[in-house]
Formats: C-alpha cells, structure tokens, sequence
C-alpha cells in the first residue's frame, strides 16, 4: 500500500453503550495506524468518554492519521426519555422496556446522520449492527457500509443455524429442553432456557428481521475476531451464511502502552497503580478477576454469594462491581471487608476496572467473566483461563464457544437467560467454589486450559503484528476500499 492510503476516508458510527463504543473506538486507532483518515461519530453526551482515548492514541505517535470526533444532538426528550440520555448505562437496570426504547430512539439520529454523510462521503462507513438504518442512507449515497458486530463468528453462525432451521419454534418457551445446533462444524448443545422469550419484548422480532436485511445488503462485515480462534467458523460465516467478512482483532491489542489500555472507562473506585501493586504482591496465577461488564447489575443476594465462593476458595481475588447503593455493610457478608479485603486477600473495585491491565498481569490466573464478547476476547488475548456466567444476549454462544470449541474455561452452571433487570437464580457460594476451584486449582484439567489459554493468545498476539492474518485483512480491505475509489472515478 502506497501513500493513496491518506486520502482513504472511513467514518465509524457506534451503538451508544460502553460495550460497543470502546471496541469501535479501537477499530478506528488500527485504521488509523494504517494511514487511514478516520473520523468517529457519536452523539455529544458520549463526547467526554471517548475524547480522552482519541486524544492519546493521537500524541501517541503510532498513528500515521490522526482521528477525529464528529458529535450529533440526540433528542432524547422526542423519544419520552429523560434529557441527557445519550448511553444505555444511563438508564435504570431495572426498566429493560425504557433500554429497548433507547435502541429504536437512536433512529432519530437519521436525518443528522444522512446530513453528515453527505457533508463527509467519505469512501466507506463502518456502523454498529444495532443501527440498521444506516444501510438505507448509505445505500442512497452510495457509500459501501460495513456492519460492525463486535462479537465473533461462531455466535454469528449459530445464530444464522437457529434462524434457518426455525430450532426454537418445535421447543416451549422457558423449558429446560436440550437441543442440537444442525449444521455446525462441532457438535453444540443449548437449552431453550438460554434464549429470550419474543412475548416478553414486542418489537425486538422486527428489529432483528431489520438487522438481518440490512447486512445482507451491506458491502460486508468486520469482525472482531481473529482467524486462528475460529477457522472452521470463519469458513463456515463466508461458505454457508454467504457473507463476506475482514477478521480485524483482537482490537483492543492495538493499545499498546499501559496508559493507553487504561483509559478506556469512565468512573472507578480505584486508581490503575494502586490496583497493579495490589497484584504485585500476589504468586503467578494466584488471583482470580471477577467482572460482569458495564451494563450488568448484580443483584445484592448474589454479590454476597459470590462474595461467600470467594473466600471459600482461599484464592486472592479481585471483584468488579457496578455502583451499589447504600454501605458496604448492606451487600457484603459480615465481617468481610475486615476478614478477607482488610488483610489484602481481596480487592474491591466499585465502577469501572482497568480491565485490560488487569487481566495481563501475571497474577492473575483465572477470569470469572459474563461472557460478554470484548471481555471474553480480552482474557483469551492475555491468555486466561475463564469461568463462564453468560447472562442474556449472544453470550450463551459465547460459552460454547470458550467451554466446547476452545476448551479455555468451565461453565458456573447457569442455563437461564434474563434480560437486564429481570430475575434470575442467585448461582450459590458452593457453586463458585466448586468452579473456581476447576480453573485455579491445578490438576490436568486447569493445566490443560492454561496451556491452551497461552497458545491462544500468542496467536492473538502474531495475528495483529506485520504478517500476520488480521493485519492482512485490514490491508486487503483497505486496497479494495482504494480500488473501489479507483473504479468509481474513471466512471
């Protein structure tokens, strides 16, 4: 690739949630390492949180074209939301019908969204899959439009198997019925517990039957994944699903230094080198990191259970929690700040945790993780093993993925999907235990895991460097990009 790769313009248009926002954020730092003009829309209530990144991978040197940050006015008011309500973190956990309504608010960000596209043309537009229309606009100004999932392949496969063989339509609703995926390359096995039930959420059908249009008239998908994770997945996606898809990631490997890795969040309870000498008082793979994202809210009978497994696995441990209201005395069991955290056995982080420098650290030897994808894709780019809790979305799949196909973790031993806010069993302290202790506790099993947790990510690592297979999807879709530009011209 030549100079030509300047002029190449890519502008990148997240869902507005943590979890969607960061690894958009690092999809735009990898293009613009590779010489791209990029430019990251979001809304002007998102500002604040993703300027700081930008502004240090700008003076960090390592990008050959800086980023910029376009904002549009949300009006959240037109939708009955409360003003000022520009990310799903800022509404309640327990109204999942006003976090639905925020997906389909963002559709009136259209016409902002036509407006710039116009004003920018830029050669490719890269947008969310929550944002499927954005296709229509992009189709009208001709504009080739990438869907950018965040997930991987395998759940993006499963997904497609479910649908075309209609699995869930001979299986009730609620059931604890187990049940084959047909079609796949490894043999999966699910429970019709694990999925959502359509009643519950009136309009989410029609917004996935929207989402599945829109990218099969997409110019392609980006996948944030690399092709050694899943290779018979990443044929089976093109082959059988008939889609054309760039394996860029893991994306978040394009963080290279630690202030970097560390400013992807927002409040916390802790500071990142107060957290990194906690860990270096601790053995190699001595601590468990336990983090359930930034949407999920633990319900306070089930932080206490953990809590409980916690200290019955005589692990070092860090426990990530979302903001819990009232004292600490309310959601711990008695006597566990001084016990346990008080004698530096544990730490606590309230908010947002440095995840990345976390999970990197040699301490750290187990990961208890809600199967979000990002999450998921970090522990296996760090090389840990992982104990699965999958809460709702595709993050079922996602513990197939890491439990049957990779072999790098044990599942807790949930099997009922509840959306954000609804209940769910409390997973007890014994249960914790029993699975923690699979993971840290040495045997064949855990050695096993831990040997192929490190194959992994020294793929990871090789798969983002010069040569390797995600650095040469990002140049084979920057050179059609480029070509496209060609052809467009000589017309």
């Amino acid at each position: 690739m030549g100079s030509t790769t300047q002029e190449l313009h890519i502008l990148f248009f997240p869902f507005l949630a943590p979890g969607h926002i960061i690894p958009t954020v690092d999809l735009a730092k990898l293009f613009a390492s590779r010489g791209v003009k990029t430019t990251i829309l979001t809304t002007t209530g998102n500002a604040s949180s993703i300027q700081p990144s930008i502004d240090q991978a700008n003076d960090s040197c390592s990008l050959r074209h800086p980023i910029a940050l376009s904002l549009l006015p949300l009006p959240a008011a037109e939708a009955g939301l409360p003003v000022g309500c520009e990310n799903v973190t800022g509404i309640p956990f327990t109204d999942p019908d006003t976090r639905f309504k925020f997906i389909t608010m963002i559709e009136l960000l259209r016409q902002p969204f036509a407006r710039v596209l116009r004003e920018l043309l830029p050669d490719a537009v890269v947008t969310d899959f929550l944002l499927p229309w954005t296709q229509d606009i992009a189709t009208e100004l001709a504009v080739p439009r990438l869907v950018f999932h965040g997930t991987n392949l395998f759940s993006r496969c499963a997904s497609h198997c479910m649908n075309h063989f209609k699995v869930l339509e001979s299986v009730p609703a609620g059931s604890a019925q187990s049940f084959v995926l047909p079609g796949l390359p490894h043999r999966i096995e699910m429970r019709r517990s694990q999925f959502w039930d359509p009643d519950k959420i009136p309009g989410l059908m029609v917004l996935l039957d929207q989402i599945k249009n829109s990218e099969e008239r997409s110019y392609g998908v980006v996948a944030n994944s690399y092709y050694e994770l899943e290779p018979d997945y990443a044929e089976h996606y093109r082959k059988v699903v008939g889609r054309r898809v760039w394996n860029v990631g893991p994306v978040s490997l394009c963080n290279r230094n630690e202030m970097e890795k560390s400013r992807r969040g927002d409040e916390t309870s802790i500071d990142c080198n107060e957290c990194l000498s906690w860990l270096n008082t601790k053995k190699p793979g001595s601590v468990v990191y336990v983090c359930f994202g930034s949407m999920y809210e633990l319900p306070i009978a089930q932080i206490r259970e953990i809590a409980f497994g916690l200290e019955a696995s005589d692990k070092p441990f860090i426990l990530a929690v979302r903001v819990v209201r009232g004292n600490d005395s309310d959601w711990l069991p008695e006597g566990f700040e001084e016990e346990v955290v008080g004698r530096r056995k544990g730490l606590i982080i309230r908010g947002w945790a440095p995840q990345i420098l976390i999970l990197n650290h040699e301490a750290v030897g187990g990961f208890v993780t809600h199967c979000g994808w990002n999450s998921c894709l970090e522990g296996v780019s760090a090389g840990v093993p992982m104990i699965t809790w999958p809460m709702f979305a595709e993050q079922f799949f996602n513990e197939r993925l890491i439990v049957d196909v990779l072999k790098v973790g044990v599942g807790v031993g949930v099997v009922e999907h509840a959306g954000m806010g609804a209940e769910r069993r409390v997973v007890t302290g014994e249960e914790i235990r029993r699975a923690v202790g699979r993971v840290m506790d040495g045997g064949e099993e855990a050695e096993e895991m831990r040997r192929r947790a490190r194959e992994l990510a020294e793929m990871a690592r090789r798969a983002v460097e010069e040569g390797g297979s995600s650095y040469a999807d990002v140049g084979k879709l920057i050179d059609e990009l480029i070509e496209r530009r060609k052809r467009a011209g000589t017309e």
